[in-house]
């Protein structure tokens, strides 16, 4: 079995500790590169690791995650003049396997998933893991947003169901529908995140306070509790990445996504340029 080699994220164990880190900060660990395939394959390392309790998703740098690489990514329409709706969903589908299945290898990992933020997370980088995480802890600089709808795309990765069983139907629609920015007290509130640290040393604090609750608790018992608290969970959180997937795939095939992100792009480029 030929060895894998990390481009786009950082991968360290320590003790009983994995840390996986997303390591594209200047393009604020944006969805792009070898990102996603990177992060999978590091999941599914963790998940064999014969020592780890916990698997810490984290990011370098002030964002977690920007979410989708809209500078890096090609045109959503691009050589598709000729295909028919039902074509274009195919070709959609199709470009959503790796997401799929990482969001698969976070539902059914074994170890403690914790989500550490941090920094803000936008778009993919606040939506995708924070519905199916054991226990989030944040930076003070932590705020999530979403700019699906106003991209003409619907919430990813299961998020309108998972992110709904944690802050309620109401909330995650205020989130979700009309790209509410939350801060980091407000996520706190809603129950959604379990601690907040200081900004300054925040993946040291993380290590450390793992470490604690190794000292007192036992690590398979943790795994257990994971796994009897997430065992009623799994089916409906696998049918809801399916089914956000499904309906993303139509939104694509609809061409509306393309001209909204045609006019944010062209939005970000002018604003790099006046910046010079």
């Amino acid at each position: 079995m030929p060895s894998y080699r990390y481009a786009d994220i950082k991968v360290e164990v320590k003790g009983k500790i994995g840390v996986i880190k997303f390591n594209r900060p200047k393009s604020l660990n944006s969805f792009g590169g070898n990102l996603l395939v990177d992060t999978l394959h590091a999941v599914k390392e963790l998940d064999d690791h014969p020592d780890t309790v916990f698997t810490v998703l984290t990011g370098e740098g002030r964002f977690f995650s920007a979410g989708a690489d809209v500078r890096g990514s090609r045109p959503l329409d691009e050589n598709t003049a000729d295909l028919t709706k039902t074509q274009l969903k195919i070709l959609h589908l199709s470009r959503f396997t790796t997401m799929m299945e990482l969001m698969r290898s976070l539902i059914d990992h074994r170890k403690v998933f914790v989500l550490a933020l941090n920094g803000p997370g936008v778009g993919g980088g606040a939506a995708w893991f924070q519905g199916i995480a054991d226990i989030i802890l944040a930076s003070e600089t932590t705020y999530l947003q979403v700019p699906f709808n106003s991209l003409a795309l619907v919430p990813e990765s299961g998020s309108a169901t998972n992110l709904a069983r944690h802050m309620g139907v109401h909330r995650a629609n205020d989130f979700l529908m009309f790209g509410r920015k939350l801060t980091v007290q407000e996520l706190e509130s809603w129950g959604l995140i379990n601690r907040i640290f200081p900004v300054g040393g925040f993946h040291d604090s993380v290590v450390e306070f793992l470490e604690k609750q190794l000292e007192v608790n036992d690590g398979v018992s943790m795994m257990e509790t994971k796994r009897l608290q997430n065992l009623p969970l799994r089916s409906e959180r696998i049918l809801a990445v399916y089914n956000a997937i499904d309906a993303l795939s139509e939104r694509l095939a609809s061409g509306a996504p393309a001209a909204r992100f045609r006019a944010k792009k062209a939005d970000l480029e002018a604003k790099s340029k006046s910046r010079l």
